[in-house]
Order: structure tokens, then C-alpha cells, then sequence
């Protein structure tokens, strides 16, 4: 391998963060804002689901354009693009179940469905799924496809929990939450497949972000905290901003070496 072609690759590695506690910090924290921005947006500012849903469509594609641009991962860009893609992910779930008709279980198969289909696709093309080996356009492109459903799964898993199951919002962020610690203690004790590991968490940080949301946002006779959904996404969306600036200016989350 030449140089150049060396130290374009090692570019393109740095489409995506390092996995460190930071990468789980905000990832958690964007997952809430998807669940309570779409809340948001839909009922408070009463533009409706199918409006929201266009208008926040209309902005990823942005962010991902914005994304696919760049030779290196910028944390705003790949921050934005997934706290976008977070609240679509949410909105594409909502409007399967509110307009369509579309039971949450059916859903969370289908979903499930969906991204093992995704993950067998890209595995058949790039021999990998580990995200340190993102430096090629088509398995970024793989990548972004696996999150967007990631997320729908893991609202429909959530709700499905939370609202048909009847369990409540705390109560299915304690279980979703104690399955990623035992995910955990699976990787570093039982030494199982980091690729598996890591995306079997990602799944899960969605409905106990989303849970989470929940249960700071709704009244207290729904069992919330009642700060309401837009106290609850300025306060994510803070924390947020807070550490993307931060990691903007440390670096410590840029990924140089490829683990394919």
C-alpha cells in the first residue's frame, strides 16, 4: 500500500468515533432527545406527525450530505447526523403504529427483520461489521442503513414494553438498562464477540434512552417526572453540546486504526 493510499484510508477511518465512555454518554443522551423532539414537535408546536416527519427527514438528509462530505469524523457532523437520525428512527416507528395501524410487535419483528437483513448484506460485501473498519463510502453507507434501524427497532421494542406490556417508563428503562450491564459482563468477563457485543448494546440504549425521556418528560399520574417535553430536550440537547464541544477540542474520541 502506498502512502497516500495509507493515509487515505486512515482518513476515512475517522468517519466514526472511537467506542469510549463518551461515544455511550451521547449516544444515551440522543436517543432521549429522539423520543421526547418527536414529542415535541408533533404535539406541543401541533404541526402533526406527517409534518414533523418531513421536516426532521428533510434536515438528515442534510446532515448525512454534510456527513458523506468529509474525509474524517467532525464530532458536530457525526453527532447531529445521529441525534437526527435518532428522532427519524423514532417518527418512522410512530407512524407505523398511529398512522397505519401497525401493531408495536409486528413492528419490533419487522424491524428486526429489517437490520439482520442489513447486517447480512454488509457482511456479505465487507466481511465485517466492526465500525473501526469504516473507510469506504458503501460501508459508511452500510452503517448509517443498520442505525436508522437500530433505532426504529428499539422504539417499537420500548413501547412495546413500556406502553402494551404495561411495565412503565422507569420500570422498562431498569430492565432494558440491567440487559446491557449483563451485555457488559458478557464482553469483559466472558470475553463474548465485540462486533456482537457492541451492537446488541446499541440496540438496547435505544428504548432505555427512550424510556428515560419518557419518564422525565410525562405527568406524574403517567409515573414521569413532568418537566415536559421541551425541558427535557434542552436539557439532553445541552449535555450534549457540552460534550461534542469538548471531544471537539480534546480529540480523544478519533479512531486511527482499523480492526477489520
Amino acid at each position: 500500500m502506498t502512502v497516500l493510499a495509507a493515509e487515505s484510508r486512515a482518513e476515512m477511518l475517522n468517519k466514526v468515533p472511537k467506542v469510549t465512555v463518551f461515544f455511550w454518554i451521547i449516544k444515551l443522551l440522543a436517543v432521549t432527545v429522539g423520543e421526547t423532539a418527536a414529542d415535541y414537535m408533533n404535539l406541543d408546536l401541533g404541526l402533526g406527525l406527517t409534518n414533523t416527519s418531513l421536516i426532521l427527514a428533510g434536515l438528515l438528509a442534510v446532515a448525512l450530505i454534510a456527513q458523506f462530505m468529509q474525509n474524517k469524523y467532525v464530532p458536530a457532523i457525526y453527532w447531529t447526523t445521529v441525534v437526527l437520525i435518532s428522532v427519524v428512527g423514532t417518527l418512522v416507528t410512530d407512524n407505523l403504529s398511529d398512522n397505519l395501524g401497525v401493531p408495536l410487535l409486528a413492528s419490533t419483528i419487522g424491524f428486526s427483520i429489517a437490520l439482520a437483513i442489513t447486517f447480512a448484506v454488509w457482511f456479505s460485501f465487507e466481511k465485517t461489521l466492526s465500525i473501526h473498519s469504516i473507510f469506504t463510502r458503501r460501508r459508511e453507507a452500510f452503517y448509517w442503513l443498520a442505525i436508522l434501524f437500530t433505532f426504529a427497532l428499539g422504539t417499537a421494542a420500548g413501547d412495546l414494553t413500556a406502553e402494551q406490556f404495561g411495565l412503565g417508563y422507569l420500570e422498562t428503562g431498569l430492565i432494558f438498562g440491567g440487559v446491557i450491564a449483563l451485555i457488559a459482563v458478557c464482553y469483559f468477563v466472558f470475553k463474548i464477540d465485540a462486533i456482537l457485543a457492541f451492537w446488541l448494546a446499541y440496540v438496547l440504549t435505544r428504548p432505555l434512552g427512550a424510556s428515560i425521556g419518557d419518564w422525565f418528560s410525562q405527568d406524574r399520574a403517567h409515573g414521569g417526572l413532568a418537566l415536559g417535553t421541551v425541558g427535557t430536550s434542552y436539557i439532553f440537547l445541552g449535555a450534549i453540546a457540552v460534550l461534542v464541544i469538548f471531544l471537539s477540542l480534546t480529540r480523544r474520541d478519533e479512531d486511527f486504526e482499523a480492526k477489520v
